[in-house]
This record gives C-alpha cells, sequence and structure tokens, in this order.
C-alpha cells in the first residue's frame, strides 16, 4: 500500500476519495444508498436543476466521485486502479489530475446539456477520458507499448460506446464527452514518455478548444432553458 502511494499518489487519492464517498453513502443512506436523493446529496449531477441554478454548477465536478451501487462502484474502481498506474507514470501526476478532471468535466457538461432530466454520477466520464488520452499518444507516439496499447484502446472505447446503446442506466453522452476530453487535453499536455507530441500553435489551440467548448455548451443550456421544471 505504501509503495503504491508512493508510486501514484494521485491513482491513490483518487481512489481514497472514491471509496470514502461511496461507504459513506451506504451507512448514511442504509438500503437507500441508490435513490436519487441519495446521490443528488453527495454530488450526482441533475441538469435541469442545475441550468436552473447557476451556483450549483460544482456539480460538474463531483459527479465522478459518486457511483450508483455496488457493481458501478467496483468496475469504475479496478478500471482506475489499473488504468491510473499506466496513466499516471505517462503523464506525471499533476498532468494525470489535470486530464481526469477536465475529461470528467468535459462528460458531464455534454450530459447535461443531452439529457438535462437524468441524475448523472460515475467516474467513467473520466475514464474515458483516460483510454482516450492513452489512445490519442500511442497513436502519434513511437513507443511500441504505448503503440500497442493505444490500438487495444481504441477498440476497446469502440466496443464500450457500442454496448452503451443498448444499456439502460448508462449516459453514453457522459462516456462520448469524457472520451473528447481526454484527446483535447492530451493534445496540450506533454508526456513524460513522448514529450510533445504536437507543435505549440496545435497545442495552444486545443487548450483553448476545449475551454470553448465547455463555455459554448454552458451558454446553450442556460439560454435554452427557461423553465426547466
Amino acid at each position: 500500500m505504501k509503495q503504491m502511494i508512493k508510486d501514484y499518489p494521485v491513482t491513490s487519492f483518487l481512489l481514497a476519495v472514491t471509496i470514502i464517498i461511496f461507504l459513506t453513502m451506504q451507512v448514511l443512506y442504509l438500503g437507500q444508498a441508490e435513490s436519487f436523493q441519495a446521490i443528488f446529496s453527495f454530488g450526482g449531477m441533475y441538469g435541469d436543476y442545475v441550468m436552473m441554478f447557476p451556483s450549483q454548477l460544482w456539480r460538474l465536478v463531483t459527479p465522478i466521485f459518486v457511483h450508483i451501487g455496488w457493481e458501478h462502484f467496483a468496475l469504475n474502481s479496478i478500471t482506475l486502479f489499473f488504468l491510473g498506474r499506466i496513466t499516471e507514470p505517462l503523464f506525471g501526476s499533476a498532468k494525470f489530475l489535470i486530464l481526469y478532471l477536465l475529461s470528467g468535466i468535459m462528460g458531464n457538461v455534454l450530459a447535461m446539456v443531452l439529457t438535462p432530466d437524468v441524475i448523472v454520477a460515475g467516474a467513467s466520464t473520466s475514464l474515458f477520458g483516460l483510454f482516450a488520452a492513452v489512445a490519442l499518444v500511442g497513436h502519434y507516439g513511437i513507443n511500441p507499448y504505448l503503440k500497442q496499447l493505444g490500438q487495444n484502446y481504441k477498440l476497446l472505447i469502440g466496443i464500450n460506446l457500442l454496448f452503451n446503446l443498448f444499456m439502460p442506466g448508462i449516459s453514453i453522452e457522459g462516456h462520448l464527452g469524457g472520451a473528447l476530453g481526454g484527446v483535447i487535453v492530451a493534445i496540450f499536455l506533454t508526456t513524460r514518455v513522448e514529450g510533445e507530441l504536437f507543435p505549440k500553435n496545435q497545442r495552444l489551440l486545443a487548450f483553448v478548444s476545449y475551454f470553448l467548448i465547455i463555455a459554448f455548451l454552458l451558454f446553450y443550456a442556460f439560454s435554452s432553458n427557461s423553465n426547466p421544471f
């Protein structure tokens, strides 16, 4: 455990926060932890509510750490454990945290805009961003291990998105947004292994584009939402 924390401090921190929040939900909402009230109280996002009360925009971040049921929690936690041990050394701890959070935010914004009447929670928005970021680095880099890993992740993303179409309760919008966020952020972040994969003008364009997309989606959401209830 100490070695895990030393080698992968951000992955360890994200896992700890995710576990603590989930277990606290189970204790405080014994038998009702999957209810709308429990998920919403712990930071889940309900788009219509956020668009009605802009002060609730912090809910674009908190759903990353909230999970609906043991299966959802276990799958995302295990994925984060293994994927974080690949991605954190690739980008470095600080940039890995930025990638994780910005991917999740992009996924949650897109889910809010396209499915405003659905409660959204889960780390999968961020995890899709990590998968997409590694796939991008593998595609444009020269490291043979990352190239093979990138190919595998591209296939995995495609298969998951295909299955999302037939799985109720899964936010394909959030997953798509997370993957999009991961690709854009990976363009303007440098990696420890491949260095700068893109020229500075492309990296700057990607940086600006990320925030312009977020701003456009939020503007569209709030301007088109006159009376959600």
